[in-house]
C-alpha cells in the first residue's frame, strides 16, 4: 500500500511526477578545484518516480557525470505565485547513471514528443537517478530530509512495464474524449486535444503542446483491470462534471 498523499514523501513524489523539467546540480572538474554546475533539463520518471533524462554525452553536464554520478534535481512549483518561496520544491539527490532499458526510453519520448527528433541519435541516453534522499520545502515550516526508501513509490510495479504501450494507445485512441473530461473538469485545464504519456500505479500523465498536467489516482491500483476501473470511474465524474455546468 502507498503512503498516505499528505505525506512529505508523498508530496515530494508528486512534484517530480507532474513536472517535466528540472535544475540539474553537476560538479564541474577544473584545475582551480571543482565547480557546481547547473542546467536546464527535461525531465521523466520511471514508473517508481525515479527520474529519468534524454541527454547528450557532448552536454557539459553529461561529461560532468562521467566524472563524478552524484548529482541533485530541483523540481519546482512556484510559477505564478505572488511570492515564489511559498511554493512547493524539491531538491532531489542521487546518482545518475546510463540506463539503456528500452521502456524508459518510450516512456521519456511519450512525456516529451519533440525528443522523438534527436532523442535516437548515437550521442543521446537515457540516465536514471538512483535517489538517495530529498529535500523537500512545502510551505512555511514544512521543511523535510526524506530517505530513498520513502521517496521511491514503496509497491512493484512490474506488471505495468509491459502493458503501459498498449494501454496509452487505447486510451488516446479510443477515449480521447474522455481525456479531454480529466483535464477540463476534473483538473480544471482549458482546451481541447490533450492526450495520456504515461500510466503508472499513482496516476496518469497527460499533454497539451507545451502543457502538462498529472492526474492523481483516487487510489494506488496494483493491476490492469484497476487501471480500467479507475479510468472509467474518473470518466464518470468527469461527465458528471461537465453536466453541472
Amino acid at each position: 500500500m502507498a503512503d498516505n498523499p499528505d505525506t512529505p514523501a508523498a508530496i515530494a513524489r508528486r512534484l517530480i511526477r507532474s513536472l517535466d523539467r528540472a535544475t540539474l546540480a553537476t560538479t564541474l572538474p577544473d584545475a582551480a578545484g571543482p565547480w557546481p554546475y547547473a542546467s536546464l533539463v527535461l525531465t521523466a520518471t520511471d514508473m517508481d518516480g525515479s527520474p529519468l533524462l534524454l541527454i547528450s554525452s557532448i552536454a557539459v553536464h553529461t561529461k560532468n557525470l562521467a566524472a563524478a554520478a552524484r548529482s541533485s534535481l530541483l523540481f519546482e512549483n512556484t510559477a505564478g505565485l505572488d511570492d515564489p518561496l511559498t511554493g512547493a520544491r524539491v531538491t532531489v539527490l542521487g546518482d545518475l547513471t546510463p540506463d539503456n532499458e528500452p521502456r524508459l526510453h518510450r516512456r521519456f519520448i511519450a512525456r516529451h514528443p519533440a525528443a522523438a527528433l534527436y532523442g535516437n541519435f548515437h550521442d543521446f541516453q537515457i540516465y536514471r537517478m538512483r535517489i538517495e534522499r530529498a529535500h523537500l520545502i512545502a510551505g512555511f515550516g514544512r521543511i523535510h530530509w526524506i530517505d530513498a526508501t520513502e521517496v521511491i513509490y514503496p509497491a512493484r510495479t512490474e506488471w505495468l512495464h509491459d502493458s503501459e504501450a498498449g494501454a496509452l494507445e487505447h486510451m488516446n485512441k479510443d477515449h480521447a474524449a474522455s481525456i479531454d473530461l480529466y483535464a477540463q473538469n476534473l483538473l480544471e485545464l482549458a482546451g481541447s486535444g490533450w492526450s495520456l504519456t504515461g500510466i503508472d500505479p499513482e496516476g496518469a500523465d497527460l499533454r497539451r503542446s507545451g502543457s502538462v498536467a498529472r492526474l492523481t489516482f483516487p487510489a494506488p491500483v496494483e493491476n490492469l483491470d484497476a487501471v480500467r476501473h479507475v479510468f472509467a470511474a474518473l470518466a464518470q465524474s468527469a461527465k458528471r462534471g461537465a453536466m453541472s455546468q
